[in-house]
């Protein structure tokens, strides 16, 4: 008997990307109705560094590496889904009597680069932890100092009571309403609403692996599109934990006797930035813990209801060409992994498989 092999992904526009211990593969679907599949070499950075594979502290640097090859493959799956715009802009070159070497140009030119560089990735990054900081760090901060103030009739200037669990309760409460606004807000986008079907498809595919069905989309259809192991359970554990963390830690904080006022509300959100590397290594842990529970268990059923409530909201039920293309990213990951040997149907393979082979691990 084979140990089940460690897969994730993530919901890209039209299409999946799924990663094993050593591959990362995205599978996207074409405007023609073909399968375009590219195969990304991964070499995870704690496997490069042992000492980053420590509890608690592989959290945050998964999390990372997660952004990193999410900007990755979303840039591959816009360059795809962009084909036919690229397509058209050649057309009406062509309708308009350009040389064929304009017609090309025209193309060319209407295409995005399939790949970001080293640089826009970290823009990139840089921008949406600053935005992440901004929305769940001092937005609530100011929120429920604001309403602490309001509510015991203290000037509005004054620090927040950072010693009480209760304003890091209110923080807590205020960070999940401006995530589940958020999510309520995209998710009325078309786009977005079909990102969140292949999100669904991503973890129905991946139940029907872990259970040991044949790679099918009538098999995976029959799973539900809640996962233990989603990144949305993930936030959402980040933001329960850092309520009990900061009310633990912040009264043992020696803050600076000389400030007062606004300063001290700014220090004070400020330094909550570092302190998010612990919690997402405990929220990290937490989920892992909860992937390797018996799905069908009472405890798991427990600690997953928060995961399980949001997941209600950023996944959708997908149709069957999803769920093809689910199963086309897994089983292509799976197949760098020595895992599979699959077969496939109306698939375009962009690049050589070059993810490192590895066998499943003996039980």
């Amino acid at each position: 008997m084979t140990k089940k092999l460690d897969v994730g992904g993530q919901a890209v526009i039209e299409g999946v990307m799924m990663r094993g211990p050593d591959s990362m593969v995205i599978a996207v679907r074409a405007p023609d109705g073909s399968i375009v599949v590219k195969d990304d070499k991964w070499v995870p950075i704690i496997k490069r560094y042992p000492i980053l594979k420590l509890p608690f502290v592989r959290g945050a640097i998964v999390l990372i590496e997660s952004m990193v090859n999410g900007m990755q493959a979303l840039s591959f799956s816009a360059s795809v889904a962009m084909d036919e715009e690229a397509e058209q802009a050649a057309r009406d070159a062509e309708a308009a009597g350009a040389t064929a070497e304009e017609v090309d140009k025209a193309r060319e030119d209407a295409k995005p680069s399939e790949t970001l560089t080293a640089g826009a990735i970290a823009v990139s990054l840089a921008s949406a932890m600053a935005l992440g900081a901004a929305l769940f760090i001092y937005l609530p901060h100011a929120g429920a100092t604001f309403l602490t103030n309001v509510f015991n009739g203290l000037p509005l200037t004054t620090e927040a009571p950072v010693a009480s669990p209760t304003f890091h309760a209110i923080v807590g409460l205020i960070k999940m309403l401006v995530f589940v606004s958020y999510i309520l807000l995209i998710r009325r986008m078309p786009d977005i609403k079909r990102v969140f079907q292949y999100h669904g498809a991503e973890h129905k595919s991946i139940h029907a692996y872990e259970a040991g069905q044949e790679l099918t989309v009538e098999n995976a259809k029959s799973w539900p599109t809640f996962h233990p192991r989603c990144g949305t359970s993930f936030l959402v554990f980040v933001i329960l934990i850092s309520i009990f963390f900061f009310a633990g830690v912040f009264p043992l904080v020696p803050f600076p006797p000389d400030l007062a006022g606004w300063k001290l509300n700014l220090l004070q959100a400020s330094i909550k930035i570092p302190m998010m590397v612990p919690i997402a290594g405990i929220g990290y842990e937490f989920i892992k813990f909860a992937g390797k529970l018996d799905k069908g268990s009472k405890l798991m059923r427990w600690i997953s209801w928060p995961g399980w409530a949001m997941q209600q909201l950023t996944t959708i039920e997908p149709d069957d060409e999803q769920l093809e293309v689910a199963l086309t990213s897994l089983k292509r990951a799976l197949e760098h992994e020595g895992a599979l040997e699959p077969t496939y149907e109306n698939v375009r393979f962009l690049a050589p498989a070059n993810a490192a082979a590895a066998v499943a691990v003996e039980v």
